[in-house]
């Protein structure tokens, strides 16, 4: 049972007046008063003012004709300082008009002197529960903006807590912004989560998936292009960026651009201005950019395949997205969720993953990160037929996605190094799971991309770099 004092405190009552025996006498007769809160007072409406600001009183109970500020400049600060609060005007009935000018001006209520007090408690009353309507909604707003902006993550492990409290950080500036991060990682979301928390929230975000455009379409479709620019321009066209303006650009795999576009990219985050392909002329723009890269971009410079001065430019702030070997304790809840989730789009009755089967999903190494767990997770939820998944039915799983420990030897029996036992391992791993992956779909790319989690641009990019053929699945079949 709760007690009434675990309950938060009532936010107070605060009355300003010059004349100190009214004060006395007002606090007295309030005090007793249900749902008042503590009672606060002030003969200087200039320290009211502080008070109200430190102490973000319910309701403000102030005189209209004060010295040095009158009741209808302290109206009209408290409104500033905190809409929420309730203001109540006292006045004498010779005054009435400066009364009905502060409610134009915003206040709730007004009373005259000499008091009616059934009349003053019940505009008090209301003035509390007009405050606590008003407060109850806007922390109603902010809790469902962080579940709209948050709601893209799962976990609540330390890692992924202050990984939050860095998304908030840099979405109250307008930094550009290079996310860094293993695939899988969620660096898209981190992306649109940044963009959420901003001020631009309101206008477009553009997501930009840079390997997907093709090398002599990039530029046109960054910058746009002027009518006659090349075969087919039969008119001008706007670019990404001019689409995004007022609003946040995405470009995803930034590492994958092309050096003569890098150029151009310099320009608009130097001077923020575009030049269209084919123009004379170039044109201002308002935008954010959020870079999202899984490379060694410094690996890149040196090799001469990356800009410096373009890097620096892009890593003005730095997000890195956790690995799932950093946040392994959130495996339980990322299980569940994306469990009801497979369930879902299975259109199947939901399934439990039973301790054993998490705990020996936490204890496998993920190359693929979020990513992959979640298509396991999927293909468990497919195959497995009964309402419990145990930890016997992950042996359903690919084989490949736990890699041996003769990963790390050399021909000879020694160490190779790290990155290069690291390809293989995840060379195995691709290979074997679009294989895997194509033969449960007949070689069909576009439902191969749904069920892998990709978009269909990214894994014909996978397609191409293992250069297997779908169709020999199509075949088979």
């Amino acid at each position: 049972m709760t007690t009434p004092a675990s309950q938060p405190p009532s936010p107070p009552l605060l009355i300003v007046d010059d004349e100190p025996d009214l004060l006395r006498g007002l606090e007295e007769t309030l005090s007793s008063m249900p749902g008042a809160g503590r009672i606060l007072t002030c003969a200087d409406p200039h320290e009211a003012l502080e008070v109200a600001r430190v102490k973000r009183p319910a309701v403000v109970l102030t005189d209209i004709r004060m010295p040095r500020m009158d009741g209808l400049e302290l109206l009209e600060r408290l409104r500033k300082l905190d809409p929420s609060t309730s203001v109540i005007v006292m006045t004498a009935y010779g005054s009435i008009e400066y009364a009905v000018e502060a409610v134009k001006k915003g206040a709730y209520d007004f009373i005259c002197k000499p008091f009616d007090y059934e009349q003053l408690f019940a505009a008090i009353q209301k003035g509390l529960e007009r405050t606590r309507l008003i407060r109850e909604n806007i922390t109603l707003r902010r809790r469902v903006s962080d579940r709209m902006t948050f709601g893209y993550f799962i976990g609540q492990s330390a890692v992924m807590r202050r990984f939050y409290e860095t998304i908030q950080a840099v979405a109250r500036t307008d930094y550009t912004v290079l996310v860094r991060g293993e695939s899988g990682t969620g660096k898209e979301l981190t992306a649109k989560a940044i963009h959420a928390e901003s001020r631009r929230a309101a206008n477009t975000i553009v997501m930009v998936n840079c390997p997907a455009i093709p090398e002599h379409l990039l530029e046109s479709e960054l910058f746009g292009h002027a009518k006659g620019a090349f075969t087919g321009a039969t008119g001008s066209r706007k670019g990404l960026f001019e689409e995004a303006d007022g609003g946040t650009i995405c470009l995803d795999e930034i590492g994958d651009i092309p050096v003569n576009i890098q150029t151009k990219l310099l320009r608009v985050l130097q001077e923020g201005e575009i030049r269209p392909l084919g123009s004379d002329r170039t044109k201002k723009v308002d935008v954010r950019v959020v870079a999202a890269t899984n490379q060694n971009l410094e690996d890149k410079i040196r090799q001469g395949a990356f800009r410096q001065d373009l890097y620096y430019r892009l890593n003005v702030v730095c997000v890195r997205t956790p690995s799932l070997q950093e946040i392994r304790e959130d495996i339980p809840l990322l299980v569940s969720h994306f469990s009801r989730l497979a369930c879902h789009e299975q259109g199947v009755e939901p399934k439990r993953f039973t301790a054993e089967a998490i705990d020996a999903l936490a204890s496998r190494p993920w190359p693929g990160n979020v990513r992959q767990l979640q298509n396991e997770v999927r293909r468990l939820v497919m195959f497995c037929r009964g309402p419990e998944i145990g930890a016997s039915d992950l042996a359903l799983l690919d084989p490949v996605a736990v890699p041996s420990p003769a990963a790390a030897e050399a021909a000879d029996g020694g160490i190779i190094p790290y990155k290069e036992a690291k390809e293989q391992v995840l060379a195995r791993f691709s290979r074997g799971y679009l294989e895997r992956l194509f033969r449960e779909t007949a070689g069909n790319v576009s439902r191969s991309s749904e069920l892998a989690g990709l978009s269909r641009a990214a894994l014909q990019k996978i397609i191409k770099r293992f250069r297997i053929d779908p169709g020999v699945y199509r075949r088979a079949s």
